[in-house]
């Protein structure tokens, strides 16, 4: 079935957009993870054909966006990996409102609107997704989420259908939405702003890009906060108290700069991140009684 299967997807994406056996260290913040046995970057329009395809033919396929909360197996991913990239991602601003396809940049969205003086997207500049899946996650940063600006959130369901959930619907809740349960795919996400001064939403922006500088590993690989926030703490004061500060597996470390990242020195496998995370959380809950739930979703085989 491979070749036929093959032949079928270059016809809906054509060649240029998929590929065979893709390295997902170039697809993923950390730079870290096995071969895709396929790996498409279709346009809007070649979505839900393409996952049709899958579907007719008993192919496992996930979708991902920039990689930036992704800790991807040495050993790969079977089935078809489809990134909602630049080749869905375009923004547009009509009025107070900024409309975003799921594949833009979160960062580009956030200076887009920035552009057009609407404030309200500043919290949002520096976090490295996309579109797609902050507002699956409904990424948040600086006491900002994305149910804070969402005003419509158009998905695509399991049976190929488009439609269009308020609010309300996408019931969002701490790194959560409706979306991973549904196993619908974020399309399109409209925002309600604010009119603004440009200067002093730039002036924001840049202000927090000072803190995250300051404050985050950002010379290094990672998924960026590596463990939900539990209720009543933070996480990277816990791994602190357990002594954890620099703890290393292999080239996988325990930030020294801000604990509540783990980082990959340059030459850590999946494996040994893996093996960090799950070594972190045996000894912040022996240590605090806490137990810290990852923010970074596993794929693959490891």
């Amino acid at each position: 079935m491979s070749d036929t299967f093959w032949r079928q997807l270059q016809e809906i994406t054509g060649e240029a957009r998929c590929f065979r056996q893709e390295p997902m260290g170039r697809h993923t913040t950390f730079r870290v993870g096995g071969p895709a046995e396929y790996y498409a970057c279709p346009k809007r329009s070649q979505i839900a054909p393409l996952i049709a395809l899958c579907q007719s033919q008993g192919m496992p396929w996930m979708v991902i966006g920039n990689g930036s909360n992704l800790l991807v197996g040495d050993k790969g991913i079977k089935g078809v990996v489809i990134e909602l990239g630049k080749d869905a991602s375009e923004v547009k601003v009509e009025g107070n409102s900024l409309t975003a396809e799921a594949g833009a940049l979160l960062s580009a969205a956030a200076r887009n609107a920035a552009e057009h003086g609407l404030a309200g997207m500043e919290f949002a500049s520096g976090i490295p997704g996309t579109v797609g899946g902050a507002v699956a996650m409904n990424a948040g940063a600086y006491g900002g989420e994305m149910k804070h600006i969402v005003n419509k959130v158009t998905v695509l369901t399991m049976e190929g259908r488009e439609e269009e959930l308020s609010l309300q619907d996408m019931d969002f809740g701490y790194r959560h939405s409706c979306v991973f349960e549904n196993h619908s795919i974020v399309l399109e996400a409209e925002f309600a702003l604010e009119q603004g001064n440009i200067e002093d939403i730039r002036g924001r922006m840049a202000e927090l890009r000072s803190r995250r500088s300051e404050k985050q590993p950002l010379e290094y690989p990672s998924a960026g906060s590596t463990f939900k926030r539990p209720e009543g703490y933070f996480a990277g004061k816990l791994i602190q108290d357990a002594g954890l500060r620099g703890y290393r597996v292999g080239d996988a470390q325990v930030s020294e700069k801000h604990c509540g990242f783990v980082i990959n020195r340059g030459g850590a496998t999946a494996a040994e991140i893996r093996r960090l995370i799950s070594d972190v959380q045996e000894k912040v809950e022996a240590q605090s009684g806490v137990s810290l739930e990852p923010e970074v979703r596993f794929l693959g085989e490891f």
